[in-house]
């Protein structure tokens, strides 16, 4: 996971933030859809929540849409697995079950190439002052 994934956190019942993978950003515009399980840890809720939520319908394949429940995407048979859009889970965490997302932003990770640029950038400076103080390059 990204050290800058947002958390939601529900207030109302205690409990604590869990890891969102597509609350914001790119993940919503990439299409992507999410599982039941990727849901249950957006949502902090159990798997069998998430199918309480969600609209379906034994009788059913594709029941109309519901602002009060989790609309999956188009199934062709009903055997197919639940997949839903970010937008959809992120519209029903915060309409109906009253979730509003606290960001988490954390620093990124030192890296050997955020050492290297660091190096580079010192002597470069290096480079720089000693040149200034022979006179070439300098400000005129």
């Amino acid at each position: 996971m990204p050290p800058d994934s947002p958390s939601v956190a529900n207030s109302a019942d205690g409990a604590t933030p869990s890891p969102t993978y597509g609350w914001t950003g790119a993940a919503d515009d990439s299409g992507a859809l999410l599982s039941v399980d990727a849901v249950q840890k957006y949502l902090n809720r159990s798997r069998a929540s998430v199918y309480r939520y969600a609209n379906t319908d034994p009788d059913t394949l594709n029941p109309p849409y519901n602002k009060t429940k989790l609309n999956p995407e188009v199934r062709r048979d009903k055997d197919d697995p639940l997949e839903f859009r970010p937008q959809e889970v992120r519209r029903f965490a915060e309409e109906v079950l009253g979730l509003h997302p606290t960001i988490q932003v954390q620093p990124p990770e030192e890296t050997l190439t955020h050492d290297l640029m660091r190096q580079v950038l010192q002597e470069l400076r290096a480079i720089r002052q000693l040149l200034e103080e022979r006179g070439v390059g300098g400000k005129e």
